[in-house]
């Protein structure tokens, strides 16, 4: 009596060898990775709907997901750093409304139409498939939550230095690790706990130094709305972040997470077209342009134009960091990048850089130094749990392949 392979097994072998010939061709192989890091990668780095996966899947997939939580990153921290500079441009050149800069944050959203296009070609998947009614709801309801969230950001940075923007904007990770907690379960540990302490001593910091950086000629009124305007801004943003991440446990590719976000832009779209149209219409921005703006009407449009790329990228850099992560993980991901932004003010625009302003740096810092640490060990103990798992079940499968010979032994006899 012989031992013969399983027909399953002989079947992957023959697709394994069918398919890699194709791996050396560019064009369908670049097509080919692409639908799979559309299409497949889920927060673990594996490939969905596939339970049963050889080892090397299992690597390609940690590596189509790296590199899509790579470009994510690359686009939030492009578009937080550019969109943070160039509000800031509007508003010292004289442009004053704040609708219109509110509106710069989601009129982009046609923008998302381009990938979209390319997802269909590239996985021969119709748009918006496996959108319900609940989803698309939900995504309008967001959306108008994302458009306040634009006000109160405009309102505050249209008198807050670019520095002091950002890290009072850096509040919004303790809130965001409190809404984690109740609304996605949240783990509490040591890194995510720290951090938060750390980023926020890093905001108090900056409220005690912050009477070194009122413009000249602004009221503590109107500072004082706009220091508040910013810390909604951020209680609100902490509520999207773990909303979001509730919500695309429900989605099953990132093509549908680009999808979400364009219906969201949409929603906050219409929510700042009606309050410029309140306060005055598109008019006003053809005024501003020509009679108000000190730099000139092409200046302008050039800055409201690249505003609205820059802004795109931000949001969608976000949604794609939840998506991949965790909503801790892209609140931590997005306080990063404040340092960068006071670096950016500083050197860009002047702004004060006092010592307490530098110390607060540091600890935000420190704060995503010490979270991304966590992270590390996290896995390394993940990774060694599971080697240790391997190599005790490794003794049972040579037990089970010895019965298994020698109950075909006593069967031969």
């Amino acid at each position: 009596m012989e031992l013969s392979q399983p027909p399953e097994l002989i079947q992957h072998r023959q697709q394994q060898q069918q398919q890699q010939p194709d791996d050396h061709q560019s064009p369908a192989c670049f097509s080919r990775s692409l639908a799979k890091i559309i299409m497949c990668t889920n927060k673990g780095g594996t490939v969905l709907n596939r339970p049963q996966m050889h080892e090397t899947e299992q690597e390609r997939g940690k590596r189509y997901y790296m590199i899509l939580l790579g470009i994510n990153y690359m686009c939030l921290f492009i578009g937080s750093v550019s969109s943070s500079l160039l509000s800031k441009f509007y508003f010292n050149h004289k442009g004053g409304n704040r609708w219109v800069s509110t509106w710069v944050q989601c009129a982009g959203f046609p923008l998302l139409l381009l990938p979209i296009y390319l997802f269909k070609i590239c996985t021969d998947r119709t748009p918006f498939t496996g959108f319900t009614p609940k989803i698309l709801s939900l995504s309008i309801l967001i959306g108008f939550l994302l458009g306040l969230n634009n006000l109160l950001f405009s309102w505050g940075n249209s008198y807050l230095p670019v520095s002091t923007n950002s890290l009072v904007l850096s509040t919004q990770l303790a809130f965001t690790l409190i809404t984690s907690v109740i609304i996605v379960k949240q783990k509490i540990t040591f890194a995510n706990l720290n951090c938060v302490i750390l980023l926020t001593l890093s905001s108090v910091l900056l409220a005690l130094s912050s009477s070194h950086d009122k413009p000249i000629g602004l009221t503590k009124v109107k500072y004082f709305k706009s220091f508040f305007s910013t810390v909604g801004a951020g209680l609100l943003f902490a509520l999207y972040l773990p909303i979001m991440e509730k919500v695309y446990r429900k989605v099953y590719c990132y093509a549908m997470v680009v999808e979400m976000q364009l219906v969201m832009e949409m929603a906050a779209t219409v929510l700042a077209t009606v309050g410029m149209a309140a306060d005055g219409g598109f008019t006003v921005m053809r005024t501003e342009s020509i009679k108000v703006f000190d730099l000139g009407a092409k200046a302008y449009w050039l800055t409201v134009g690249f505003n609205v790329v820059t802004w795109q990228l931000c949001f969608m850099g976000t949604a794609g960091m939840v998506f991949l992560t965790t909503s801790l993980t892209g609140g931590v991901c997005m306080t990063a990048l404040m340092a960068i932004n006071v670096l950016g003010g500083v050197l860009v625009y002047g702004d004060h850089f006092g010592g307490l302003k530098a110390v607060s740096t540091l600890l935000c810092l420190w704060g995503f130094c010490s979270y991304i640490y966590g992270i590390y060990k996290k896995d390394e103990e993940v990774n060694q749990s599971r080697e240790k798992k391997n190599n005790a079940d490794q003794p049972h499968q040579f037990m089970e392949l010895a019965e298994i010979c020698a109950l075909v032994t006593l069967l031969d006899r």
